[in-house]
């Protein structure tokens, strides 16, 4: 960069946070801190209004965070950046895999000078272009992790198959096969395809192992799955009538009128 300074914007919403990478910063000679920001959309501004050299981007941020920031800042080339962040194990692994900078908090003067002088080497040498595809292939990482997040524990809060135990055989229930559930005494009977089928359970145990999305408790005794509700008729005090499918029919109980009316909206 010449005798050029390198033109820099602190990105974090604690004011703190921002101090302590200014102080440090105030001893570099070839750096020049042009803006602060503390959150993503002033950041987004400043980023175009101001063409930083190098920007430190905190992470976790309130409203837009540090990756939905780079996502709309609509640049063909970005600045260098050093990402700061508390603790994303995700985040991490995605910069090590990609040879991004990055500090993690709290951090020294020593760590802080070896990254800022990666920094330095990467405008000096031309490595914009580089780093920008590094940045962009670590976005893309994360936001696969996202998914593959959501989808795990998507799977893993609500049940997706039950296990049936008869005198001469377990085999497996898909809840999506599942028609309704009623209470009958210490256990549970399932409804599905014809047939019925008893579970050691709870009422209560299985309403929170059931996505909500799908199956509603209409009765003390009584869970359907709405999938497979034909058509429903108010009754008194709050009640309805509830036909499924089958031509199978329930009676809601009052204190689940609000459930009720939450299938309806």
């Amino acid at each position: 960069m010449s005798t050029e300074k390198i033109r820099t914007i602190i990105i974090d919403d604690e004011p703190l946070a921002r101090e302590k990478i200014r102080t440090f910063l105030e001893a570099e000679d070839d750096i020049e801190v042009i803006g602060e920001c503390k959150n993503s959309t002033e950041a987004i501004a400043s980023i175009k209004d101001l063409k930083p050299h190098l920007i430190f981007l905190d992470i976790k941020m309130p409203g837009m965070n540090g990756f939905e920031m780079l996502e709309n800042l609509n640049l063909k080339i970005l600045p260098a950046i050093i990402f700061t962040t508390a603790y994303d194990k995700y985040a991490l692994k995605a910069f090590e895999v990609h040879a991004l900078d990055y500090l993690l908090k709290p951090f020294d003067r020593d760590r802080f000078q070896l990254t800022l002088n990666r920094a330095r080497k990467h405008l000096s040498s031309k490595q914009i272009e580089d780093n920008n595809n590094k940045i962009l292939e670590a976005l893309n990482d994360l936001k696969e992790r996202k998914v593959e997040e959501k989808e795990v524990s998507k799977s893993d809060k609500y049940l997706e198959k039950i296990v049936i135990k008869t005198s001469d055989k377990i085999y497996f229930m898909k809840t999506s096969e599942l028609e309704w559930l009623e209470a009958s005494g210490n256990y549970i009977k399932l409804f599905a395809n014809g047939a019925s089928h008893l579970t050691r359970d709870t009422m209560n145990a299985m309403e929170k192992k059931l996505n909500p999305e799908k199956f509603v408790r209409i009765h003390r005794s009584v869970i359907i799955n709405s999938d497979f509700i034909k058509e429903l008729k108010p009754w008194f005090n709050g009640e309805y009538e509830v036909y499924m499918k089958n031509k199978t029919k329930f009676i809601s109980g009052r204190t689940y009128k609000s459930n009720i009316e939450k299938l309806l909206s």
